[in-house]
């Protein structure tokens, strides 16, 4: 049997204001000439626009009919956002749903910053190739990732761009959006998730969550909480069970 190293599909630098900007077209509040706008103001040639819509149409304006429902239910809790890091929220749950290779980025980085708070980028293309191999176009990628994110404002690459550190985590008061990152988890992850490990999981290393996970979990009617044992509690998608 052959076999291919997974699609890469993240292949853009996206910008939070674009994301936002998508979001509130999706939403009915912005028009696509707005969005077009914010594009040709950053510079973007007419080929790299049209490729930087593609993914901003994944993310909000027409996502892949698997995730329509769990995209416009996002777009609904985090239209009226009045903060940068609500945008990122969605941008980021959008992102790790949509694409695997931006979440595996994420939880890499949210890995090997989880003791020191930072890393190199180095680390993150090793461990890429592992998944992806060692070909050019995962490299350029995972740079625009590493890009993205930091636009985002949850790193900052310093020496040079070199090394990442994690910036101050984005606290979600509302325990919807913390249910719809939640589920943007599992659906990165394709499994259910120990209820335990979720205050630390690294895929969502910019989001601590200080709420009662379990309690949360169960009035969410997209998530389901389970037991196996006396002291082992997963969060699955419902409709995985």
């Amino acid at each position: 049997m052959i076999l291919t190293a997974p699609q890469i599909g993240f292949d853009r630098f996206i910008q939070l204001d674009w994301v936002a900007a998508a979001l509130k077209v999706r939403a009915g509040k912005a028009s696509l000439d707005e969005l077009n706008e914010l594009l040709d103001a950053a510079g973007l040639g007419k080929e790299s626009k049209a490729k930087t819509r593609t993914k901003l149409n994944a993310l909000a304006l027409q996502p892949r009919a698997d995730l329509v429902d769990f995209i416009d239910r996002g777009v609904d809790l985090f239209t009226g956002a009045d903060r940068a890091g609500d945008f990122a929220a969605f941008a980021w749950g959008a992102s790790i749903a949509t694409y695997p290779f931006f979440g595996q980025v994420a939880e890499f980085i949210g890995r090997l910053t989880s003791i020191q708070g930072d890393c190199t980028t180095l680390e993150i293309y090793r461990r890429m190739v592992e998944v992806y191999g060692d070909r050019q176009p995962m490299k350029r990628s995972a740079q625009y990732v590493i890009q993205t994110q930091a636009n985002w404002g949850v790193i900052e690459r310093v020496e040079k761009g070199t090394r990442l550190v994690r910036m101050q985590p984005i606290v979600l008061k509302d325990d919807k959006m913390v249910m719809w990152v939640v589920e943007a988890a599992l659906r990165y992850q394709r499994k259910a998730i120990s209820l335990a490990t979720l205050q630390s999981l690294a895929v969502l290393y910019p989001f601590p969550f200080d709420q009662p996970l379990g309690y949360v979990m169960s009035n969410s009617p997209m998530l389901e909480v389970r037991s196996e044992g006396p002291n082992h509690q997963f969060v699955a998608l419902r409709s995985a069970l």
